[in-house]
């Protein structure tokens, strides 16, 4: 039987479920006579944990005799509760996932001392590997890890506990799994890792990010289309913006880990950057690039964040440009100095996170105006669907999925950007 994974939370998790579906088959895993079931998991908010719980649940009651395995940053940090629920066969650290042997530690494989748990030290990873895949199942675009773990320590941020120190995939091998993905028929590639701009300096010369993307647009001349994921802006490196200026296939989108707009909430959070240095950073690379679109986590309701700072974080959507922005209400994780901080009332929280939103929302309609009439060149992602250069969802007619056609924006319905009929192809 096949091995089914249900992945959650971010583009990293994406990555790596394609490289355990692999080392789950080569275990043979897909051999068992009930099959099996694995869960790739995040812990960035409470809700990711808890809805994770709840798919478990409702995937042994519709699968008695499946095995069920869990893994991924959720599993990580929280071992022992998936250990605890009934429904749950075995549990794998982050590192032990992307190993064939782990899905071996099952009883069906004869082990000699079943243990449930399996979940190393994540501290002590020093290294992360290229791990080679050959596409992404179900997506027009591919991702590639460069990075993993994170180094610094966000009072709200369970995540380095999950995902362990800083680690940089050599240059050879991204560069190599680029051309792989390339010559398999993607367009797209978005690199992508925990704390994607510290990439580098734990490898010999000191590499950075912009190096990196500079390297892969040189070496690999048939990649339409290089996008970053989430980046902070406060480690962006002279080559990345130099990158931004005068490479048309890195796309004109930026998302920002800015996560407040306000200078004590930063400082409380632990951040590394100032509001101020927030706003100039957008205002030179919109100099630099000036289609450029900026997307922005934002956390609404941080302890002790009073109705003055949040509007520092309302009037910051504006003072960056921001269009697509992600809105977390603060949720308090067990084992973060953030939790043990003087708490906002919930309802306080979630009026904070819907006005944000709508703030968000505008800014997103505004954008969408401004392109009606406009040409877009669009990575076809599903029938009907697509995405321009700036991550701007579009309604496409024709094309196939990973295929860039160039059409005229005709208006929008609020929600996605409408292109007109034409037959005519990207270059």
């Amino acid at each position: 039987m096949a091995v089914d994974i249900v992945t959650f939370g971010c583009r990293l998790n994406t990555y790596e479920s394609e490289v355990m579906k692999r080392e789950a088959d080569a275990a043979g895993l897909g051999t068992l006579e009930n099959g099996a079931i694995i869960f790739n998991t995040c812990a960035v908010t409470s809700e990711a944990v808890r809805q994770a719980r709840q798919a478990i649940r409702k995937a042994r009651r519709d699968n008695p005799q499946a095995r069920i395995i869990v893994t991924g940053c959720a599993a990580q940090t929280g071992a022992d509760e998936f250990a605890a629920m009934d429904e749950v066969d075995l549990v794998l650290g982050n590192e032990e996932k992307l190993k064939s042997n782990s899905y071996r530690m099952l009883p069906d494989f004869g082990v000699n001392q079943f243990e449930k748990v399996r979940v190393n030290d994540i501290m002590e990873v020093r290294e992360t590997a290229s791990h080679m895949v050959d596409a992404i199942e179900g997506r027009a675009r591919a991702f590639v890890q460069v990075q993993n773990g994170c180094d610094h320590r966000c009072t709200f941020c369970i995540i380095p506990y999950g995902r362990g120190n800083s680690r940089s995939v050599p240059m050879g091998g991204v560069v190599e799994q680029v051309k792989r993905l390339v010559g398999n028929g993607y367009n797209e590639v978005v690199l992508t890792g925990v704390d994607m701009t510290s990439y580098g300096p734990d490898l010999p010369g000191s590499l950075r990010l912009g190096k990196l993307v500079k390297t892969i647009l040189g070496q690999v001349p048939d990649l339409k289309r290089l996008r970053l994921s989430s980046i902070d802006s406060i480690e962006a490196d002279e080559d990345l913006m130099e990158a931004l200026a005068n490479e048309s296939r890195l796309m004109p989108h930026l998302h920002l880990s800015l996560q407040s707009g306000d200078n004590m909430i930063l400082k409380r959070m632990k951040r590394r950057h100032l509001r101020e240095n927030s706003i100039e950073f957008c205002e030179n690379v919109r100099k630099l690039r000036p289609d450029i679109v900026f997307g922005a986590d934002i956390i609404a309701g941080f302890p002790t964040e009073t109705d003055e700072m949040f509007e520092n974080s309302i009037r910051i959507v504006e003072e960056c440009g921001l269009t697509h922005l992600h809105v977390f209400p603060f949720s308090p994780r067990e084992g973060t100095p953030a939790a043990r901080m003087p708490q906002l009332n919930r309802q306080i929280v979630k009026a904070r996170a819907a006005r944000l939103r709508a703030a968000g929302d505008a800014a997103y309609r505004s954008h969408l105006d401004r392109l009606v009439g406009s040409s877009q060149r669009i990575l076809v992602e599903r029938e009907g669907l697509g995405r321009s250069e700036g991550f701007t969802l579009v309604g496409i007619e024709g094309g196939v999925p990973g295929e860039i056609i160039e059409r005229p924006i005709s208006g929008h319905d609020g929600d996605k950007l409408l292109a007109a009929h034409s037959d005519r192809r990207a270059a």
